[in-house]
């Protein structure tokens, strides 16, 4: 098969999370024969400019449907070897290519599919369906129609014979497969051809049934492995510090100082971006070692805008003049006693976990209220003994350190969904400088940092 060139052709619809690691690890394979075909629908993020940096031929669709769009990137395509690949299904490790189209030798062979393996933070549902579905034998099917095209390959002849259906909305991989079965051809599962497939195929909802299950086949298989193109220390993580000028603008450039020192002592930054609108306070951050690759339009220096909003503006800049972070880590100069490990920390977290957002927080176990305007509300477990208390609540401290997924900080609902809470337990770390505090107080805080730090 060494001969045969090898078309991949990887779907792709705002997956910036993971694309560029499915291209390296397609990169690295050891079958070298082979070109990538990415057909992408309409992404809004950065998948686009990220596939951009490998050897690809883009191909842009305005609609999706899964067959249709195997098509077209098949026909843009020019192997006589098809490979399909789901952008966030990542090669597990150089032999995939040349293990899934190995047992396309066979003439009886219509397809092969591999094995999804999945990540330690995949949802138990997900965990559940891979290990069940997607087993260690080999399998040769003759009756079965089972074919799953989020890793998978066929021959372009066979394809010309059996094309994908353009008019399903979904399981066009099945109704293929059961095309080729009733011509009496076969299918393959192979599961040396193995990939990471973070969230799976949902079969059911019943979490505590879906967690009993995993636990059990865990013990069987073992626990699914992080795999090294997610190691925390090999992402790419984007420090972002806000700061608008202030009356007081001595004590202002000390914390900017400060905090451009910090975020430079954290190990897993790659670049330290200050978005500011005053140029002296620019003069500084530059001179403090840190990026000032844009002055902050006055719109967002006001008051009223949203952090959120101006970390994002920040973003966008700075991508135009470097490379497109994994994570964004928003470090305000209010904080100027944070403990750097912490930061370092957070990063670990969000990629170890699969978190979306980590938010740094100091846990608060007294009694809390809520005015509501006409109404004041108790918010939590009333004034149970704190130690009896089951849930536990956190005060944000957002400008500490929060670490956010650079595709989560694009779209308008970053705190949806996979937030976790990083505990401050230093209460001198938590404090925080705003203006107002009086001039003695604020020497005494800068001492303070002052005297960490030696």
């Amino acid at each position: 098969m060494a001969s045969l060139k090898a078309s991949i052709i990887v779907r792709t619809k705002n997956e910036e999370r993971w694309i560029d690691k499915c291209l390296q690890a397609i990169a690295e394979q050891t079958y070298t024969n082979h070109e990538v075909i990415v057909v992408d629908n309409a992404s809004t993020d950065a998948t686009v400019k990220k596939a951009a940096a490998f050897d690809v031929k883009l191909v842009s669709i305005t609609e999706f449907r899964p067959g249709e769009a195997l098509n077209i990137g098949i026909r843009a395509s020019s192997g006589e070897i098809i490979v399909c690949l789901s952008a966030h299904c990542i090669p597990a490790g150089p032999e995939w290519l040349g293990n899934l189209i190995a047992p396309l030798s066979n003439a009886k062979v219509a397809g092969v599919y591999g094995r999804q393996e999945p990540l330690p933070f995949s949802d138990p549902h997900d965990k559940r369906d891979l290990l069940t579905v997607f087993g260690l034998d080999r399998k040769e099917q003759h009756h079965d129609p089972f074919f799953h095209n989020a890793n998978s390959a066929i021959l372009r002849k066979t394809w010309e014979a059996f094309p994908f259906d353009e008019q399903v909305k979904n399981l066009e991989d099945r109704v293929w497969g059961q095309a080729v079965i009733n011509a009496g051809r076969t299918i393959v599962y192979e599961p040396s051809a193995s990939v990471y497939h973070w969230h799976g195929i949902h079969q059911g909802l019943d979490l505590k049934r879906a967690h009993g299950v995993v636990r059990v086949m865990e013990s069987i298989h073992g626990e699914s492995a992080m795999p090294d193109f997610l190691a925390p220390e090999k992402q790419n993580n984007l420090v972002v510090i806000p700061v608008r000028a202030q009356p007081d603008f001595s004590l202002q450039q000390e914390l900017l100082r400060v905090t451009v020192e910090q975020a430079r002592e954290v190990t897993r930054a790659s670049r330290v971006v200050v978005s500011t609108d005053s140029k002296a306070l620019a003069d500084i951050a530059r001179q403090a070692g840190a990026e000032v690759p844009f002055i902050r339009p006055a719109a967002l220096a006001e008051k009223s805008v949203d952090i959120i909003d101006v970390v994002r503006h920040a973003l966008g800049e700075a991508e135009q003049s470097g490379p497109i972070p994994d994570a964004v880590m928003l470090m305000e100069v209010s904080y100027p006693l944070r403990r750097t490990a912490d930061l370092s920390s957070m990063l670990d977290r969000l990629y170890s976990e699969g978190l979306e957002v980590v938010v740094p927080g100091r846990r608060e176990r007294r009694g809390l209220w809520a005015d509501q305007g006409d109404n004041v509300v108790q918010v939590g477990e009333g004034f149970k003994p704190r130690d009896s208390k089951t849930q536990t609540a956190y005060i944000g401290l957002l400008g500490y350190g929060t670490a956010i997924r650079a595709a989560a900080l694009r779209s308008n609902d970053t705190f949806a969904s996979r937030v976790g809470v990083f505990n401050i337990d230093d209460e001198l770390a938590a404090l925080e400088f705003r203006p107002g505090l009086d001039t003695d107080a604020a020497s005494t805080l800068l001492a303070q940092v002052a005297r960490r730090r030696r």
